[in-house]
């Protein structure tokens, strides 16, 4: 995702090519959810990062990024409610930066009201919007606020129960996908409904319906990525049509999305323990999305090491 390197005078087409555009984060999202940890992760991978700047300033850093573009060829960018009116310092930001050419790309995290607030318990930090009526309810206005940017990220991710290392390689996995107005980034989100839903999902499929291999003491142990298990799982009649139904959904609603200018779509596969059911599924039906060539394609299994 990085810019070129210094042009070499001596090659005369090289010093007529203009420099590419720089990769651009913008990185929002709940107090909380992590974004500390992302702005570390991204220095690591060389981004320069601008954290809490006034929202009045971020036009004058989108033209500073595009006026020096070797410079600044990888640029992360936190903006979140300490930049005042967040949505609107988006819209500038987002406005000033394609207006030279260069397509962000954003970010945004969230956790769940119970995660964030036992971070706060434990970190003693105060929230932004902290007042008389507590911190459950400045969370609820924060989301309130940021919602319209979630609703316009091309990323978002639920860092309830993500590990730092975990967090890395999610991050790390998204940097690869161009935002392209034609075509959706797809991600797969296994999960197990004990533990929660994923919140970034915009559509989830209930698995649980199918006979569970856990219940199979030969295959208790092995997770959804086994032959054994896929085997068991996608051979039921069920199964099968209950493939045969979403493929068909997807089919219609993708290019429905794709219509409407929606660039990203997550989908939850759940079971109960999120290990075998619904690792298999999501497994599935990446191998078919990626075959009917319906968007750019990502599979996360979130409790695969709890199992």
């Amino acid at each position: 995702m990085s810019g070129p390197g210094p042009l070499d005078p001596s090659d005369p087409a090289a010093a007529a090519r203009p420099p590419a555009n720089p990769h651009v984060v913008i990185l929002s999202g709940l107090s909380g959810a992590g974004k500390t940890a992302a702005t570390k992760l991204f220095e690591d991978l060389g981004y320069t990062c601008v954290d809490n700047l006034p929202g009045e300033l971020l036009p004058e850093l989108a033209e500073l990024v595009s006026g020096d573009r070797e410079r600044f060829d990888k640029t992360a960018i936190v903006l979140d409610v300490r930049a005042g009116d967040a949505v609107l310092a988006l819209a500038a930001m987002r406005g000033a930066l394609e207006g030279r050419g260069i397509k962000p790309q954003v970010f945004f995290l969230e956790a769940r009201d119970e995660v964030l607030i036992r971070r706060f318990s434990e970190t003693r930090h105060r929230h932004p919007l902290a007042d008389q009526r507590g911190i459950a309810a400045s969370i609820a206005e924060e989301r309130r606020r940021l919602e319209p940017i979630r609703d316009e990220a091309d990323v978002v991710l639920d860092t309830s129960d993500l590990a730092l290392r975990e967090l890395r390689e999610r991050v790390f996995t998204h940097l690869a996908d161009s935002p392209d107005p034609d075509r959706l980034a797809i991600q797969l989100i296994s999960f197990g409904f004990k533990y929660g839903l994923p919140l970034e999902s915009d559509l989830v499929f209930d698995v649980r319906f199918m006979q569970n291999p856990y219940y199979i003491e030969e295959l208790r142990t092995s997770s959804g990525l086994t032959e054994a298990v896929r085997t068991f799982v996608l051979e039921q009649p069920t199964t099968v049509r209950f493939m045969a139904y979403v493929e068909e959904f997807l089919t219609f609603i993708v290019p429905a999305y794709v219509g409407e200018g929606k660039t990203r779509l997550a989908i939850g596969i759940g079971c109960t323990g999120g290990f075998h059911r619904s690792i298999a599924i999501a497994e599935e039906l990446a191998a078919w999305l990626r075959n009917q060539d319906l968007g750019t394609v990502a599979v996360f299994h979130r409790e695969l090491e709890r199992g």
